[in-house]
């Protein structure tokens, strides 16, 4: 069966491997505190349907509870270690089962080999406050080894803590005129491209929301950052296929057989 990834806008993607549906930082609604979805409809119901959902860190566009409410009785979730701490409205989730996770954490979840790796990220649930919960990028391998990389900054472990995979879910923008440190751009997600050298890549979180009243501010960081990375992934990693993506569109990328 042919792994399949779908680009459902943000961080959120369904990655379907050996049968088994893996859903990563489920954002379905179409307003989120001053932001709102400008791109793409929100996902349809058949997006929640998913065996697994991994949640890369705690900020409110990863982790959205609404989105999560809407998963189906016994869904298995990955956390960052400390998030039913950091994130009391978990707790009202009582049909979800929540595993918290750290980097180095290694599962058998649905027959698929799922590890939690670092991310150089703010984890924390507001800007303020305590570090409770690391920022997580996961590795997913079945009949592919497909990296979903959450937020992150480019770190100088990256490849060795990635390991060799197939695919890769970079992020290339983010939802404001301006990226915070620790983010990539489509630039250092390039060069994150050329250290990992996966077979293929996706380019995601970006060009789904914006602020409210800001359409017109620095609108190239909205459009720009897919075709950006597309341009710069050709020169620094030109043997890696780059699919790119239009919001519910779907991609079976060639892997290793």
């Amino acid at each position: 069966m042919p792994v399949e990834i779908t680009w459902w806008g943000h961080a959120t993607c369904t990655v379907e491997d050996s049968g088994v549906r893996v859903l990563t930082d489920p954002l379905f609604t179409r307003r989120l505190v001053h932001l709102r979805r400008r791109r793409g409809a929100p996902p349809p119901p058949e997006a929640a349907v998913a065996d697994l959902v991994l949640i890369s860190h705690l900020h409110a566009d990863h982790l959205h509870l609404p989105s999560l409410a809407r998963l189906a009785p016994g869904t298995r979730v990955l956390l960052p270690r400390g998030s039913l701490r950091a994130v009391p409205g978990l707790r009202k989730l009582a049909h979800l089962r929540l595993t918290e996770v750290e980097p180095g954490t290694r599962l058998d979840v649905e027959g698929l080999d799922v590890r939690a790796v670092f991310a150089s990220h703010d984890g924390r649930r507001v800007p303020i406050g305590p570090h409770r919960s690391p920022a997580l990028g996961f590795v997913v391998s079945g009949e592919a080894r497909t990296y979903f990389a959450g937020d992150t900054g480019l770190f100088d472990s990256m490849a060795q803590a990635v390991g060799e995979v197939d695919v890769a879910l970079l992020p290339v923008g983010g939802w404001g005129p301006c990226l915070g440190p620790h983010h990539l751009d489509a630039g250092r997600a390039a060069e994150a491209l050329a250290r990992i050298a996966p077979r293929c890549a996706v380019p995601v979180h970006y060009g789904t929301y914006w602020p409210i009243g800001m359409d017109a501010v620095r609108p190239h960081e909205f459009h720009a950052p897919g075709d950006e990375f597309v341009r710069r992934a050709a020169r620094l990693a030109p043997g890696v296929t780059v699919h790119l993506l239009g919001h519910g569109e779907s991609v079976r990328p060639e892997v290793a057989g």
